[in-house]
């Protein structure tokens, strides 16, 4: 990433007041004792390199006065303001002024120069809903920082002060001196209120005072449009525990708080009294550390700036994936190519979930544009926003509950074009929502909260659970269906997970949801902020059904790039399938991916379901199959038991479906899994695996040698051994030689004294019957002449021959040690050599690594070997239909 810089941060020729080769560290303490020996440069802030603060002893360092910040640089020729950009992506990335009371400036400075912003100008960057904090502050490469540059260069040439060590002493210290100084050691606990710290105040007070204010209901109160920083305002602007000034949604007057609620029948004002649980112990404990009111020159950005008073964790509780201004550019060109060069004349537009209105950058007729969001304080965010020049109506702006309010509270104008059936064909519903579900994967697994009332408390939840089922806990899935049945024959432009198109969860839903959909892209999800994980997130162009008016209406231009991506003649198509565009996170189109429904799709464990009638002879282990696509591949994996196996769903693994058993497994693990194949499901092949001898081989020798091999010794005995004892020079003999006499065509010898086994091996999991239990997909009635196939040996591939060769070097160096257990399998062989490792859970874990050399090459090997032989199968993959591209 190239930048330019300006004169006033690149000084090659500035004389030098330290040496230049002086170390960081070195240079910090220098500064600190020339510069600000006035002040407690020993505080420790976080990733901070460098704080002063007001010499205190009776504070804690939570509320300590800190008159800088600063990003300390080796050399006499960084460029200040990348300095400066790195210390503010490491605050934004920490939440420092969350922790810690922030400073009256940010600083950067290196063996020459040292730069100055007041920390007021930039305290909005930090709480920009749009942006991705999620990265390495000192790698000026990224995308992010690239972005954060241009975001505050204008502050920076406007508001940074800058000096030379050398050449500006005097002035500096008459700087130092005028702005930092406070007059000596400050001794009391009393800390001023400012704007620099107001928003790490309500952070401490949310922790502190506001669980004792006795609220019935937070919840309806927000309704109403009082929020919890209503309290903490009525706090700040008071005097000895009365209020100052009226210009408050809520007052505190002594011992109570007062909230005007309506007048009564003469006219008289009504007011809410709320007392405190404690006796407002908690809240005159709290407020004795800080000096009330701030000044008044204050008083006015502090009460504007109410929006910044949000909770830290309120962004991931609703669920919102904060849109990059790239992927919304995009969108539009998208918009552009179904509904015309002119569309935004020729169009209304709805953002009924806005957030803070970044997603309606770019558009250009205002008057057509609507924006809602379900918290007053976004909507106080774009009126501001208006005054700063976005291309908005305040009268289009308004508060507005997508889940739960009546349409008859829109604006009037919005309103009239939902009742006209011909406008409301030309109403694009552009958004982003929210894709909070009542249960997310951290609170499945354990890690995370259960986020239930985040969707299930919903006015349509309950309206539309029997017709989209259990899709209905995804907030997304609702406002889709509230779109789709009462807005009727309008334009759907979303972002959106992949869901609704295809999990099995959202069957009902495509059912319900009747639409042609135009046109699609994909992206990786961690390009979204506060997205973590590598699955596609999509930007889909939908038409809905009208029902007085279902032929679809004509389409035009072209698509923006890319191919053509319609796939529904009918707005009442039920999806099935699409072509989408896919870029990568540079913005570059890349090509395209199929992406099915799967509802009419029978799935690769339906195939492995039809071998499990076959008669056998020997069970040789328990695969799980709980789930089949690529994201779950891990909970693919056999051990020696089904009573070993997490969930006790998948299959007996015999000599009458090994070879099935071995191609499932192969398949479904040498696909790697990327951000785009996330959510791609395995199907059930066509029959041209059958003939393909080379590829059976193959898939086996893989299932051997993969990490879903987890056959112990010590949980019975191994069949899964592919060597002799003379190939690995063991000490005795195996209990068991089937894998290997397999592998050699032995097959008679490898069942040899084994009774056929006639009974069911029910893919579900439960117990073995002689009858049929659970769904039957179908009895394999092929004859299966087991005895009379080739050998695997003679028929596998040069890069399984690889992985077999790298393997046995493996076994032959575990057999060489002084104490080798002869029955060993490929896991246990792992196991020896690298141990285990006890978490803070109790959970034993095999370790990564080991410090055996020799061991360490050896397996280096077998997976560059087995990285080969994935090469080869997957293309067979697609051919043979497992799975689509």
């Amino acid at each position: 990433m190239k930048r330019t810089t300006t004169n006033r941060t690149r000084c090659p020729t500035a004389d030098v007041f330290y040496p230049p080769a002086i170390l960081e560290e070195e240079l910090k303490n220098r500064v600190a004792a020339d510069w600000f020996g006035a002040f407690d440069c020993s505080r420790i802030l976080g990733k901070v390199d460098f704080c002063a603060a007001v010499a205190a002893t009776d504070l804690p360092l939570c509320d300590a006065e800190s008159v800088v910040w600063a990003e300390a640089k080796r050399g006499a020729d960084v460029p200040l303001d990348f300095a400066l950009v790195q210390l503010i992506l490491t605050i934004g990335k920490e939440r420092t002024f969350d922790r810690y009371l922030p400073p009256k400036y940010l600083v950067a400075f290196n063996a020459a120069r040292i730069a100055f912003i007041p920390y007021s100008e930039v305290v909005e960057i930090f709480y920009q809903n749009d942006f991705n904090w999620n990265v390495a502050p000192s790698d000026h490469e990224t995308r992010e920082f690239g972005d954060l540059y241009q975001r505050v260069i204008r502050i920076l040439e406007s508001s940074t002060l800058e000096f030379d060590f050398a050449k500006d002493e005097a002035e500096l210290r008459r700087f130092i001196k005028a702005n930092l100084h406070t007059g000596g050691a400050c001794t009391s606990a009393a800390v001023q209120i400012t704007k620099n710290n107001f928003t790490h105040i309500y952070q401490r007070w949310r922790e502190t005072v506001m669980p004792t204010i006795l609220m019935p209901d937070w919840a309806a109160a927000k309704k109403s449009g009082i929020i919890d920083a209503d309290f903490f305002l009525a706090d700040i602007f008071s005097s000895d525990n009365a209020a100052v000034t009226d210009r408050l949604n809520v007052l505190l007057m002594n011992d109570h708080y007062r909230q005007a609620r309506g007048s009564d029948a003469l006219g008289f004002q009504l007011f809410s009294e709320i007392l405190f649980s404690d006796g407002q112990k908690a809240h005159r404990l709290f407020w004795n550390r800080y000096r009330r009111p701030p000044r008044k020159e204050y008083w006015n950005y502090i009460v504007n700036r109410r929006d910044l008073l949000v909770p830290q964790d309120v962004r991931e509780r609703k669920g919102s994936f904060f849109t990059p201004q790239k992927w919304v550019s995009l969108s539009q060109d998208y918009l552009a190519a179904v509904l015309g060069e002119n569309w935004q004349d020729d169009h209304y537009v709805w953002d009924c979930c806005c957030g803070t209105g970044n997603l309606e950058v770019g558009l250009t007729n205002k008057y057509n544009v609507w924006v809602s969001t379900l918290d007053q304080q976004d909507v106080d965010v774009i009126h501001q926003r208006i005054k700063l020049g976005a291309n908005l109506l305040d009268s289009h702006v308004f508060q507005f509950d997508f889940l739960n309010d009546s349409f008859d509270q829109l604006p009037q104008g919005l309103k009239e074009i939902i009742d006209d059936p011909e406008k409301r064909k030309r109403l694009v519903i552009y958004i982003n929502p929210p894709y909070a579900e009542a249960g997310d994967a951290k609170q499945r697994s354990g890690t995370g909260m259960n986020k239930t009332d985040v969707s299930v408390t919903h006015a349509t939840y309950n309206r539309y659970l029997e017709k989209i089922g259990i899709a209905g806990r995804e907030l997304f899935a609702q406002f889709f269906m509230r779109i789709h049945d009462e807005i009727p024959g309008c334009i759907l432009a979303e972002f959106s997970k992949l869901k609704h198109l295809q999990s099995p969860n959202f069957k009902a839903f495509r059912q319900a949801f009747h639409a042609s959909l135009e046109k699609c892209f994909v992206v990786p999800a961690d390009t979204f902020d506060n997205v973590k994980g590598a699955f596609p997130i999509g930007f889909f162009v939908w038409r809905l059904s009208d029902e007085a008016a279902r032929a679809p209406l004509p389409r035009e231009g072209a698509h923006p790039r890319g191919s053509d991506t319609l796939v529904a003649s009918s707005a009442d198509a039920i999806f099935t399938s699409t072509r989408a565009d896919v870029y990568d996170r540079k913005g570059e189109f890349i090509g395209t991916k199929t992406i099915l429904s799967y509802d009419n799709e029978r799935s690769i464990n339906d195939w492995l379901i039809e071998t499990r009638k076959r008669p056998s002879r020997m069970k040789l282990g328990f695969l799980s199959a709980r789930s089949h696509d690529v994201q779950h591949i891990l909970d693919i994996y056999f051990k020696a038991d089904k009573a070993l196996i997490k969930s006790a769903r998948g299959s007996w693994i015999t000599d009458a479906n090994l070879a099935e058993v071995a191609v499932y497994v192969a398949v479904c693990h040498s696909i790697e899994a990327d951000w785009l194949n996330d959510r791609d499901q395995f199907l059930f092949p066509d029959d041209g695996w059958r003939d393909d001898l080379v590829f059976q081989a193959d898939c086996l020798v893989y299932t051997l040698f993969s990490n879903a091999n987890c056959i112990k010794s010590t949980d019975g005995e191994n069949h899964w051994i592919p060597f002799t004892e003379e190939d690995v020079g063991a000490k005795d003999s195996f209990k068991s030689h089937f894998m290997s006499d397999w592998l050699a065509g032995r097959r008679a010898a490898a069942v040899a004294g084994r009774p056929l086994y006639q009974g069911e091996l029910d893919f579900s999991g439960t117990t073995e019957t002689n009858g049929t239990s659970g769904t039957d997909c179908g009895h394999d009635t092929q004859d299966v002449s087991l005895l009379s196939q080739p050998s695997p040996l003679s028929q596998m591939s040069q890069q399984a021959r690889a992985v077999l060769d790298a393997g046995r070097e493996l076994w032959r160096y575990y057999h060489a040690q002084p104490i080798a257990n002869p029955n060993a399998s490929y896991y246990d062989i792992r196991l020896h050599f690298q141990g285990t490792t006890t978490d803070a859970k109790g959970k034993v874990k095999m370790n990564s690594e080991s410090p055996d050399a020799t061991y360490t090459a050896l397996l280096a090997n077998l997976r560059a070997a087995m990285k080969n032989l994935a090469k080869r199968i997957e293309p067979k993959v697609y051919e043979y239909g497992f799975l689509k591209r």
